[in-house]
């Protein structure tokens, strides 16, 4: 199972929860399966078939470069994080 670092930001739809374990082979399949566990955190995370402004998404350190298509290791960790903006 992948292990899912929540960030602060969607402790109100995980009830404060911070991480999650669950199964998925892309990002798209690891959304669903959150989605199950805490219902609407779905909507939070992507924006239609896209990952959401809002986050950034890191799969074992990398950027998820392929959005929901990347390829997630059953062992992998995934880290939902805000995404940081300026200039």
């Amino acid at each position: 199972m992948a292990k899912v670092t929540i960030p602060l930001l969607l402790k109100d739809v995980t009830d404060g929860a911070r991480e999650a374990e669950v199964d998925g082979a892309t990002l798209r399949e690891v959304v669903a399966a959150l989605d199950v566990v805490y219902p609407g955190i779905g909507r939070r995370i992507c924006e239609g078939e896209k990952i959401s402004p809002n986050l950034a998404i890191v799969v074992d350190g990398k950027i998820a470069a392929e959005g929901l298509s990347t390829q997630v290791g059953p062992e992998a960790h995934v880290a939902l994080l805000p995404a940081f903006g300026g200039g």
